[in-house]
């Protein structure tokens, strides 16, 4: 997955939804699935959709810059074997086989569709659940997951799994979603609709971003070193590929946005209009990317 449309850090209110005090919508911090019980794919942002390739290309625009430049700076290159998990469209495994020119990526998704029909050298394709218990992909120089960890319950025991696929010397990377705190004015259509997003993304399919600041700890805990981490806030600019996501993402979550009584169908379109405006101007939702190294 290459969806960065998760909930923003901040204080989750006391039945585990949307906090309290304007701030940011978050859920429980635990682990634990949303109260709708639903999963990315299904609920919301199918694959059968025939544009919601575009959409995920649209994120990877943005994205992709980052995470390459960050997997480049730590070594990724030849000889290496490489887990890419939530694969997507497949940007990323076709930048490490073709520009780090890895010996292989095995990419791995639940819906594999978008990368079947690639002809890559080195390139498998792994259509399978990271949260299977039986997956066992075998050992890798690099796993790197990105916008995963947060759509999926139990994220302490996925960091967990995914550092026990890692080779002696291997890197484990992980990307999520964050989101600046904005407690000045979210009384704009745009961040009240925003907000709406955050709190419909975990009511429907338990998208939660408030253990990120914890995975540095979770990655020493696995025994690695060389623990890093960035945050990267690309801005929002008007007819640009982050705009076009967020807008598109916004679109598609209408009836979701609405069903939470935070924002009526007048706020959406006025917050929509906004990101089609060449007045927009926004810092909008980031990725932290953590990383470390398991010991040789």
């Amino acid at each position: 997955m290459t969806d960065p449309a998760g909930p923003p850090d901040g204080e989750a209110g006391t039945d585990g939804g949307p906090g309290e005090g304007g701030g940011p919508p978050t859920g429980p911090g635990d682990g634990a699935p949303g109260p709708g019980g639903g999963r990315y794919g299904q609920e919301l942002f199918p694959p059968e959709d025939p544009h919601e390739s575009e959409r995920i290309d649209a994120a990877a625009l943005v994205y992709d810059p980052v995470t390459t430049r960050r997997l480049g700076e730590l070594g990724a290159g030849p000889g290496m074997r490489c887990l890419e998990v939530g694969a997507g469209t497949g940007t990323v495994a076709r930048w490490l086989l073709e520009e780090a020119g890895v010996a292989e990526v095995v990419a791995l998704d639940r819906d594999t569709h978008a990368l079947t029909a690639w002809e890559l050298p080195g390139l498998r394709v792994l259509t399978a659940d990271v949260t299977d218990e039986s997956l066992d992909p075998g050992r890798f120089d690099l796993v790197h997951a990105r916008f995963v960890l947060m759509h999926l319950p139990g994220r302490r025991r996925l960091v967990h799994r995914l550092a026990g696929l890692l080779r002696p010397g291997g890197l484990l990377v992980l990307g999520d979603a964050v989101e600046l705190p904005d407690t000045l004015d979210r009384s704009s259509p745009y961040r009240r609709t925003m907000d709406a997003m955050w709190a419909a993304l975990w009511a429907t399919i338990g998208t939660d971003i408030t253990e990120v600041p914890a995975y540095p700890r979770y990655l020493r805990e696995e025994g690695l070193r060389e623990i890093g981490a960035e945050v990267v806030c690309p801005p929002l600019r008007p007819g640009g590929p982050a705009a076009h996501f967020w807008s598109d993402t916004l679109r598609r979550m209408r009836p979701e946005l609405e069903a939470t009584g935070l924002v009526d169908a007048r706020v959406v379109d006025e917050a929509l209009a906004y990101l089609e405006s060449p007045l927009l101007a926004e810092v909008g939702p980031g990725m932290a990317m953590v990383w470390g190294r398991r010991e040789d």
